[in-house]
């Protein structure tokens, strides 16, 4: 090309086609590892379990009746359990599980996992938080109920018992509803994914063959 139309050559034209700046991704990647969204319930989630294990342990200095620290304590792990179960567990990573009663009076245990955009997915350090928090607090229940054990101290085993059961349910819930949502998410697009012994709808289709049968033969 001639120097007067000012037009590029074409090597140079084609250099530029091919160079694509992408910083949304990267930006995005780095924001969701150190953002934490969700600051109160990362907070509670911690809040009432670490109590109930400092309450446990420094009791006495408060108090000098076990029923008031028994009771204090107990508390602590409902609250923990009702927050973890509920609210925490569905912000934080996105999974749910609960138990439910069909109407032939059958429990079942349902476990759910979520699937969000990516903009409103949890970020990695709400996720870490909240694994690390669910696995750690019922190892240190569990050394605390050898310790009462060992040390004779049987009128804290109740207690100790208790809080072992309450949150081993939950890291037990939880741990379903990771498995079984990642082998509902390479399953299908659909958003939210039960994969516990979900109550079967038999019941509804054979009342509704009967109803067919029952039309069949009335036209006849």
């Amino acid at each position: 090309p001639s120097p007067l139309t000012g037009s590029p050559p074409q090597a140079l034209v084609d250099d530029t086609e091919d160079v694509s700046l992408d910083f949304g991704s990267e930006e995005e990647l780095a924001r969701r590892k150190a953002r934490i969204r969700h600051p109160l319930a990362t907070f509670f989630h911690l809040f009432f379990r670490v109590s109930a294990i400092i309450t446990y342990l420094f009791c006495d200095w408060f108090s000098n009746s076990f029923v008031a620290c028994f009771v204090t304590i107990l508390l602590l792990l409902s609250f923990d359990f009702w927050s973890v179960k509920n609210v925490t567990g569905r912000l934080l990573v996105g999974l749910r599980w609960w138990n439910q009663i069909d109407e032939d009076g059958k429990s079942h245990w349902v476990f759910e996992a979520k699937r969000v955009p990516a903009i409103a997915a949890s970020t990695e350090a709400e996720a870490r938080i909240f694994w690390l928090g669910l696995i750690i607090c019922p190892v240190i229940w569990t050394v605390f109920f050898f310790s009462t054990l060992f040390s004779l101290k049987l009128k804290w085993l109740a207690l100790v018992i208790a809080g072992i059961s309450l949150q081993t349910a939950n890291l037990y819930g939880y741990i379903h509803c990771k498995l079984g949502g990642q082998k509902s998410i390479s399953r299908g697009p659909s958003r939210f994914f039960v994969t516990a012994d979900a109550p079967k709808r038999q019941p509804r289709s054979t009342a509704q063959d009967r109803t067919e049968e029952r039309g069949k033969t009335g036209t006849r």
